[in-house]
This record gives C-alpha cells, structure tokens and sequence, in this order.
C-alpha cells in the first residue's frame, strides 16, 4: 500500500492512499462470490451464475461493498504508518475503484501534535473571593421574609399603589368599538406595580371602591416587547370584587420561630451565614477553576481541531436541551433561534478543548495514572449520591462503556491538582 501525507496546518492533515490492485482483485472476486451464492438471475440455476456475469450485473453494488471493506482497514494502516492518531473519522473523499486497477482515494483527518505545555510555574492568578458582606445577609434575609409575606384584606379604601386586586376582567381588541366578543376571566389577582402589567393598567385601577366597574382603553406603544399588542389598543372592563395588601412579617425572634428551626433571630442569621458561606465557597471553586482552564487555553500552541470544536458545541446543546425537557419544555417549542445558540458557544467551546488538550498534554508528560482502587472509590461515591448499589452503578457503566469516562475525568482532575500544586495562586 502506498501512502502520501500533506500537512495542512498544524493538526489538520491529508493522506493520499493507494491499494494495489492484486488486494482489490482479490476482494472483488470475494465479494462476487458473496453475491453469487445468493443472487437469482435469470437462465443460471441458484449458485451457478458465471462470476463474469455477477460482475456485470452487480458491479456497482460490488464495487461499493469491496471499497467499504477496505477503506477503513486502509485508514487505520495508514495513520498507524504516519504515527498519527485521529481526533474524529477521517473524511474520506475522492475513491477511485475499478477491476484491474488500484484503488485510490483521499482521506483528511483532524490531529493534536505533541508539544509544550510551558513551566507551569508561570501560571498565577488571584483566588476569588468567597467573604459574605451584609448586603448579601441583608439579601438572603429579605427573601425569606417575602417567602412568608401573607395577604391580608383591604377594606374601607380604594385601590392604593402596591395593593392586589381581585377583579373580574373582560379584554377586547381593537378598543371600545371593537367587535369581536370579550375575551372574559372571573376572579384575577392583579399586583399594582407588576412589571407584566400592560402600560397604564395600574393608574386606571387607582382609588376604585371593591364592587366597582370600569371600562377604558390601553393603547400600546409601538415598541412594546410582544410584537402582535404593539401600536394597538385593546378595551377592559374590570369589576373589582376585593383588596388585599401584602404584609411582610418583621424580622425578630418571632419570624425565626416562624421557621420553625430556630429558637432566636441570631440563630437564623447564623445558620443563614453558614448556607451562604458554603454557596460561595463553591462559586469560588468554580471561578478559580474556570481562571485556570482559561490560563491553560492561552498555552496551546496551535488552533484547536475544528472537529473537537463541533463535537463541545454538540454536547453542550444537547446538554442544554436536557436541561429543558428535565423541566417540562420541549426544546423544539421553546423559541430558540438555534444557530445563534450554536454560535454563541463556539468561543467557550474552543477554550473548553484548548485546556483539556493542555491537561491531557501533561497527562501524559507526567505519567499520571489512575489506580483501579481510585476508581472504584469513585464509583461508590456516585453510588452514595444516587442511592443505589456500587454493583448497580458498575454495571450500567459497564454496560454503556461508561468505565473510560470515570478513568479519563479522574485523569483530568489528577492534572488540574498537578497543575494547581505548581502555579501562583495569590489569595483574594
């Protein structure tokens, strides 16, 4: 076999492979037996048709399954023989197959030369901050008062700001000489100061007595965010039917009672402290890992391979579609503009490769290994945290080829450690 590699760029390459033609004679007069033994042609009794007529008759069908036969076993030579190791399946184009002739064809494949990581030593940055200040105290606190608000009646007054009202409400496009029949709900909460609330909505609603009825016209401004209310008018017609003011409870002792885990305010706010402090010690985590990987994708020498780039896209968008579906949308019926989606992760996914080819770089130049005990401690804490048994867990792993993937992340994370040991990480 003959093979003749060009570079492209760095990690892209080309490989012009040729066959001999004794090889391709040899598997089409395999493959023509194949057919033989099974076709029916009329004249020739079952397994008696003349190989020249099995040629003739099913030559392209026979063509195609001999190139399918050797092309890939030719690939896996080739590359084997140029000391390359492919990212993705080589696109293989231009085949030229014929009996009596050599069977040529092109193949272009994406792969990621060896090369320096750098002295890690160089790497620095500075931790993030995980200190909690009273504002986000003063935060955390606020929401668990609103969480306890109640509403209570209003009576004796009019609508006032900040008031929810239960009405009943007709809408009709088109204004108050619209045609069409009213669009009608019974027993509508609505929260004057709502940021849903159609323009001017509120201020119609102020200083009505529960029991009152009025009609009016909102007009919507031509650059209103829902395209089809833009530039129209719509008419209501709302009866009020009730008052209620929402009331925040006080934050004492009393409200942290309320919870029912605390006996004092302080005792709140400490257990209230410590959930914060743990939230922002893993946001921490977080960003100083993401520094990092950014820091290691600013070390790779060369472009990342187009096909690793498409494959990151890929898994995030299903990543992300997951996440939809695991919440009751179906992604096709969400509204995306799915291109500019897979656009906006290309730039995040080309660093996300970069940094892992760097880890996987000094994976290698370290002989970081994982032990089988390593994974297997691993394993029973996925285990624990599912609530199923570590025979269970293995054996869907095993079952979906799932075993590499713990070995290679805990590879990974083995050279972030290594890495982290070397740099300068200065404290926040």
């Amino acid at each position: 076999m003959k093979t003749e590699f060009e570079e492209i760029n760095a990690t892209r390459k080309t490989v012009r492979v040729e066959i001999p033609t004794d090889v391709v004679d040899t598997e089409i007069d395999r493959v023509a037996r194949d057919f033989a033994r099974k076709a029916r042609v009329p004249g020739f009794r079952p397994g008696k048709t003349p190989p020249r007529v099995i040629k003739q008759r099913f030559k392209e069908q026979i063509l195609h399954d001999v190139a399918h036969d050797l092309i890939p076993r030719a690939v896996d030579e080739a590359l084997h023989e140029g000391g390359f190791e492919a990212v993705d399946t080589p696109d293989v184009r231009d085949v030229k197959i014929e009996e009596g002739h050599p069977l040529t064809f092109t193949a272009s494949f994406d792969t990621v030369p060896s090369f320096d990581p750098g002295d890690l030593s160089t790497i620095a940055f500075r931790r993030a901050s995980s200190a909690i200040n009273d504002e986000a105290m003063q935060s955390a606190l606020q929401r668990l008062r609103d969480r306890a608000a109640r509403f209570e009646p209003v009576e004796g007054r009019g609508v006032d700001h900040g008031d929810t009202v239960v009405v009943d409400l007709e809408r009709r496009d088109g204004g108050v000489d619209g045609k069409q029949a009213p669009d009608v709900h019974k027993d509508v909460s609505v929260e004057l100061g709502a940021k849903a609330n159609p323009p001017g909505f509120d201020e119609q609603l102020l200083g009505l007595d529960a029991g009152a009825t009025k009609e009016f016209t909102i007009h919507y401004p031509p650059d209103y965010p829902i395209g089809e209310l833009a530039n129209t008018d719509v008419s209501y017609k709302v009866t009020v039917k009730g008052l209620k003011r929402r009331v925040v409870p006080e934050l004492d002792d009393e409200f942290a009672k309320d919870l029912g885990e605390y006996d004092t305010l302080d005792a709140l706010k400490a257990r209230v402290r410590e959930d914060l402090e743990h939230e922002a010690k893993h946001a921490a985590e977080r960003e100083d890992r993401a520094q990092l990987m950014k820091l290691l994708a600013a070390r790779l020498p060369f472009d990342v391979p187009a096909s690793m780039v498409e494959r990151e896209v890929d898994r995030r968008i299903e990543e992300f579609a997951r996440r939809l579906m695991d919440q009751g949308i179906d992604p096709r019926q969400a509204g995306i503009d799915w291109n500019a989606f897979r656009e906006s992760q290309r730039q995040v996914s080309q660093e996300t490769v970069a940094a892992a080819l760097v880890l996987d770089e000094i994976t290698r130049r370290e002989n970081l290994e994982v032990t089988d005990d390593e994974a297997t401690r691993e394993i029973e804490r996925y285990a624990e945290r599912t609530g199923r048994s570590v025979a269970a867990v293995r054996a869907a792993l095993e079952k979906e080829g799932g075993l590499s993937r713990i070995y290679a992340g805990l590879r990974r994370e083995k050279s972030i450690d290594f890495v982290k040991a070397r740099a300068t990480i200065s404290e926040a």
